[in-house]
């Protein structure tokens, strides 16, 4: 079920995306935010990164978009590109995806610096689907601004 969900969500936020451009990925909405579409995805690939391969499969990695920690960065999308945000976010759910399948099970924990504490795969899949459902409420409004598109 937990499985089924987040794929929902990952799907949801493509769909989002789907048949827009470059440009109009990168829009903004209004300010002072400077939260984008392709912003939410880039964002969504460090997420991945960091709960799945740096907590759970406890890899020693820098971010995707920073090497100094700073999860704001990937929120500037201003010269990205679909092919680069999407590239990097699929490569971190594949990679998501595979740790998952080899887990013994939802209670393999790994360590959360900034919570002083190791989590299991289990709160690590019920985050990433709470944070994929707060973004997909934000990628809703953002698309409805671009074109008028609402619903999942």
């Amino acid at each position: 079920m937990l499985r089924a969900y987040l794929d929902f969500h990952r799907s949801t936020l493509a769909m989002k995306c789907e048949g827009l451009s470059d440009a109009e990925l990168r829009r903004q909405s209004m300010p002072p935010s400077t939260l984008s579409l392709l912003g939410l995805v880039r964002h969504m690939a460090e997420v991945e990164r960091t709960w799945f391969r740096r907590v759970i499969n406890r890899e020693d990695i820098p971010l995707v978009w920073s090497d100094d920690g700073d999860f704001q960065v990937s929120y500037d999308a201003g010269a990205s590109t679909r092919a680069e945000a999407f590239g990097a976010w699929q490569a971190e759910v594949e990679h998501s995806r595979r740790i998952e399948a080899a887990a013994e099970s939802l209670d393999v924990t790994g360590p959360q610096p900034r919570w002083g504490k190791d989590v299991s795969l289990r709160l690590v899949m019920l985050h990433l689907i709470h944070e994929y459902a707060r973004h997909n409420g934000h990628a809703d409004f953002l698309r409805e601004g671009i074109d008028g598109m609402v619903g999942a």
